[in-house]
């Protein structure tokens, strides 16, 4: 029986829909209320291609990046005044970015495992 998905990228998905979200709880409304949105709706994106295809790296490594720029996004913005903001990045890309390292190597693990759950050993040819 096949898995269902890793439970990592399950907590990735639930973190991107919180982070997407949280915009409006903050009041933040413009440039950063509108990244805070597609960062979110980013990691929710990757981390679904995760869940579908296990061993796919490119998709955990878009899950890495998300949390990453996430995490910087208070200081690269100018925003670290606005306390519920700021440690909703902090805290929210910090634990995306984990969440990825963690998925990154257990994809890894997958891919050594059964090369059939990246997409790039697909191929079309009729077996003989």
């Amino acid at each position: 029986m096949r898995e269902k998905g890793r439970w990592a990228d399950w907590a990735a998905v639930a973190l991107g829909l919180v982070v997407g979200l949280s915009w409006v709880g903050h009041g933040m409304l413009g440039f950063s209320g509108g990244l805070f949105f597609v960062l979110g709706l980013g990691v929710v994106l990757a981390a679904t291609l995760s869940l579908t295809r296990p061993g796919l790296l490119a998709s955990e490594a878009g899950v890495i990046a998300g949390g990453l720029l996430l995490f910087l996004l208070p200081w690269l913005l100018g925003f670290t005044h606005i306390t519920g903001a700021a440690m909703t990045a902090w805290i929210g890309g910090g634990a995306i970015a984990l969440l990825g390292v963690f998925g990154l190597v257990m994809a890894r693990s997958a891919r050594r495992r059964d090369p059939e759950l990246a997409w790039g050993t697909h191929s079309n040819a009729e077996p003989e």
